[in-house]
């Protein structure tokens, strides 16, 4: 990838160490939550990543950003993903120059730190192939709760009614108890579809970047005394993003998820977000492609691409997880498929 355009300058610098690097990504209506310097911190104090974001800028406003995590993984050279853990995490940039130039720039920085491959999760290059795709729900907040619920699919409101009359009560909370309960959970969920969960010091992190900063909320349905579902959102710049999800199977006749859904859809639309995205979704997943259209939300496609530095070339991308790996992680006890989960992820990303 050769570019012989006059070149903007290009920083390569970690977010958390700019103390207006959140303005500066407001100034830019492409930036998403993903690019925040809050979502950096967790990523880079939880697994020990190096960020390394390419970026473009004159004076106050944001022209273009190629966000990057380096990872190592267990065996071989150290890798590029933008961004680890993370559903879309699109290149920002004005025009195409910018563009090439920011792809430019961090291709040589690959290079330099011997890098094998870096992985872009979202808007890229529109001749590249993509490695895989993904759909993802964005469901536009303006018309109000009242027309939000009206445009919802007739058992989903049937579902969020059926739940209040069960006694099923949604509360919000930033606190760490509320993510504990959530962790909670959202290792019995992980544990039930055969997928190891994330560590508690991750979550802990969330709460201390993210929700104490008031950029996210954890939403907990309480019923008959217990919490039975919860949902994590995050939201920045006018987006609200559902990222993390769990329930407790022997209470689903009372459907808390949807209830839990819909309070955090109202209360990110009372907030005066314009949208709200329910996260990616595998393209083959039928079942979770259903429940996100029922809530009225627009389909899109999110390609995600790797390059692979040796072969100078985009290349395709086959899943870690089999089906005999998920039936083996099932049968795990919750404790020892943390422990799992926190040997893992670290080279995962």
């Amino acid at each position: 990838m050769q570019c012989t355009c006059a070149r903007p300058e290009v920083e390569i610098l970690d977010p958390a160490g700019d103390d207006g690097w959140d303005r500066l990504l407001a100034s830019n209506s492409q930036s998403v939550f993903f690019h925040t310097s809050a979502w950096a911190r967790v990523l880079s104090q939880t697994y020990g990543y190096r960020p390394c974001y390419a970026v473009v800028r004159a004076g106050d406003r944001l022209l273009g950003l190629l966000a990057m995590m380096e990872v190592r993984g267990l065996f071989g050279a150290p890798r590029g993903v933008s961004l680890p853990f993370t559903d879309y995490c699109p290149l920002v940039a004005v025009n195409e120059t910018v563009r090439e130039h920011l792809v430019h720039s961090v291709l040589e920085y690959a290079r330099a730190r011997h890098w094998e491959s870096m992985e872009i999760r979202g808007r890229y290059d529109p001749a590249a192939t993509a490695s895989t795709s993904f759909y993802r729900h964005i469901l536009p907040l303006g018309m109000g709760t009242d027309r939000l619920f009206s445009a919802l699919a007739a058992n989903t409101r049937r579902n969020i009614r059926k739940a209040a009359r069960e006694g099923v009560e949604v509360r919000m909370s930033t606190s760490l108890e509320a993510v504990d309960e959530y962790y909670r959970l959202h290792c019995m969920t992980r544990k039930r579809h055969g997928v190891p969960p994330q560590s508690r010091a991750f979550f802990h992190k969330i709460q201390e970047h993210i929700l104490s900063a008031q950029m996210g909320t954890v939403a907990l349905a309480r019923y008959e005394g217990r919490n039975i579902a919860g949902s994590v959102f995050f939201g920045f710049n006018g987006k609200a993003v559902y990222k993390f999800g769990a329930s407790d199977y022997a209470c689903q006749h009372v459907r808390p998820a949807d209830r839990v859904m819909w309070e955090g859809i109202r209360f990110y639309a009372e907030a005066g977000c314009d949208s709200f995205c329910f996260g990616r979704t595998e393209m083959d997943n039928d079942g979770l492609c259903q429940f996100k259209r029922r809530w009225g939300a627009d389909e899109q496609v999110i390609d995600y691409f790797k390059y692979d530095m040796q072969r100078d070339a985009f290349v395709g991308e086959s899943s870690p997880m089999t089906d005999v790996h998920h039936r083996v992680l099932k049968r795990m006890p919750i404790p020892l498929l943390r422990m799992v989960g926190s040997l893992l992820y670290k080279h995962m990303g």
